[in-house]
């Protein structure tokens, strides 16, 4: 099916302090804040967008920040860990840096093939980066802050945890395309066909954990990446067919979206990759300013009155 998602597009997690989080995706991570804007369903909070120079899908990562809210609690139907590539040989650079931030960071250790660093952002989410051959040839953000031979290019993957695999595992590879590629005890991983960046899907299978609670510290949502408006429509119609229960599409101004659940639980999104993220900014432009979709320009005054004011890493304000 040439209509079947083509990897990963973006992960959606929820957040504590906006300005932590800031901080430790930019200033940290030395990802780019590629878009200020607002979570459309709650116009008073912050959606927030990290990834490449130039806003790539399969590099970003998004949170909306609810300063106050509880602490999740990791389980069965959600997102475990979140996946970033990084080149061979640059895992001691992050393991020295993260350390030095006071991060708790576990040794390297083998998966597969490849090289594990895993860590928690400051509210407990679970993040990785991995080590591997084809990151070398993904392009680096060229004049960031650190060495280009060190950066995060986009990312490796996800982990779901579930408590089966069958359910999971047939949509992944009848509906969305994806080829199981492999298995190590508990854990399974899925490719999607195309095989690049940003493509793999492992499942850990857990049959007596307990469900978690998605709130800050938890993934909100995994989307995956459709080529255009057209092949999003087939690939509902064909899910609705089969059973999926999948949303109509949203329009999220610099892509449309359905969403489902999984078979184990899992928020999915399929997100179009156009129109992208430099529909209303330039790539130089990216992250500089809030961004409203043009229902919301009416209340720009109340709600930056509302949203509280951020600071990059480097002490200037983002400006509105």
């Amino acid at each position: 099916m040439t209509h079947t998602p083509n990897g990963i597009h973006h992960v959606t997690a929820i957040a504590g302090s906006t300005q932590k989080n800031l901080e430790f995706y930019t200033g940290l991570l030395v990802l780019r804040l590629v878009k200020r804007t607002v979570n459309v369903d709650d116009p008073g909070t912050y959606h927030l967008y990290y990834g490449d120079e130039a806003g790539h899908p399969g590099t970003i990562m998004t949170f909306f920040p609810w300063s106050g809210a509880p602490r999740g609690s990791l389980g069965a139907g959600q997102t475990g860990a979140t996946a970033f590539s990084v080149p061979q040989g640059s895992l001691g650079f992050w393991h020295e840096r993260l350390r030095a931030a006071g991060v708790p960071v576990e040794d390297p250790k083998a998966r597969f093939d490849d090289e594990i660093l895993a860590f928690a952002d400051p509210d407990g989410l679970r993040l990785e980066l991995v080590a591997h051959d084809g990151a070398a040839d993904l392009e680096p953000w060229q004049d960031g802050p650190i060495p280009s031979q060190n950066a995060i290019r986009a990312f490796h993957g996800v982990t779901l945890i579930e408590r089966s695999l069958e359910g999971t595992a047939d949509l992944l590879t009848r509906r969305m395309g994806f080829d199981e590629i492999g298995s190590e005890g508990a854990r399974h991983r899925f490719q999607a066909s195309n095989g690049g960046p940003a493509s793999r899907v492992d499942v850990l299978v857990m049959p007596n954990e307990g469900f978690g609670q998605v709130a800050v510290g938890s993934v909100h949502h995994v989307a995956f990446r459709i080529a255009d408006d057209e092949q999003q429509n087939r690939w509902r119609d064909e899910a609705l067919a089969d059973g999926l229960q999948v949303t109509g599409v949203r329009d999220r101004n610099y892509f449309r979206s359905i969403y489902f659940r999984e078979p184990g639980g899992v928020l999915f999104e399929i997100a179009t990759d156009p129109p992208g993220f430099t529909t209303d900014e330039s790539v130089s432009d990216l992250g500089s300013s809030l961004k409203l979709p043009g229902w919301l320009e009416p209340k720009r005054q109340e709600l930056e009155r509302t949203l509280p004011p951020l600071t990059l890493p480097v002490g200037e304000p983002v400006t509105s």
